[in-house]
């Protein structure tokens, strides 16, 4: 089993409270929480990649258990070796994409020298064809370009899976649809089991392999898209 999740958290800002309750297990090697917004789609994805804390429940990835309550196993989130992507991508602003790939190498917060040179990083910049924009900022280069540093700098350290926050929102129609393309190819030639969520549709059509609907906490059905058309 690749997804194996079960989850209770309380979230609570001032006098509102929602309650994260839901249980999926999937062995698709592209899963989409798919839901609109507030249903809990990134709590879901920060909780399974160790960024926020569970009340209880587990989560076991590729047979690894990275959380459970009642094992009272609660794994780091480097020590839980998966790669998540933020929506708004996460680039230091003052780093060039070289030196943001290069990152993923580092202990602790040391940046990177300007003119790093490393096998790995310039195997990414080569793989997602950032050789023109390597010594470029993020404010320089395109959103597509972008978001390919931000997987460029997620698969440096050759993680189990790979966590995807609406990969796609911030980009216009014909980029998307591009990048889609790119990400399904990706994910095909690295054989990494890749989890992500979404509320675009064409998002579930382009990429899941089977889909976990979220709304309000919960799940509300799950399985192939066609399965979730009237959900």
């Amino acid at each position: 089993m690749i997804w194996d999740v079960d989850l209770v958290k309380r979230l609570q800002h001032g006098s509102a409270i929602f309650d994260l309750t839901l249980a999926f297990q999937s062995d698709a090697r592209r899963l989409v929480l798919f839901g609109p917004s507030g249903a809990g789609k990134t709590q879901t994805l920060k909780i399974i990649a160790g960024l926020v804390r569970a009340d209880r429940g587990h989560v076991r990835v590729a047979g690894r258990t990275l959380y459970s309550s009642t094992d009272r196993v609660a794994l780091t989130p480097q020590q839980r070796q998966l790669a998540y992507v933020f929506q708004d991508y996460a680039l230091f602003p003052h780093l060039t994409v070289r030196q943001n790939i290069a990152f993923a190498r580092r202990a602790g917060w040391t940046n990177p020298p300007r003119r790093v040179r490393d096998e790995l990083v310039d195997r990414w910049i080569e793989s997602f064809h950032l050789q023109s924009v390597a010594e470029h900022y993020p404010h320089q280069i395109s959103g597509g370009q972008r978001q390919r540093t931000a997987l460029a700098r997620a698969l440096m350290r050759q993680p189990t899976a790979l966590l995807l926050d609406e990969p796609f929102a911030a980009l216009d129609q014909g980029l998307r649809r591009r990048l889609r393309e790119d990400l399904a190819e990706l994910q095909r030639e690295l054989k990494i089991p890749m989890l992500m969520i979404t509320h675009d549709e064409d998002d579930v059509r382009a990429l899941a392999d089977q889909v976990v609907h979220l709304r309000a906490g919960r799940v509300v059905a799950a399985g192939a898209h066609p399965a979730l058309a009237d959900a």
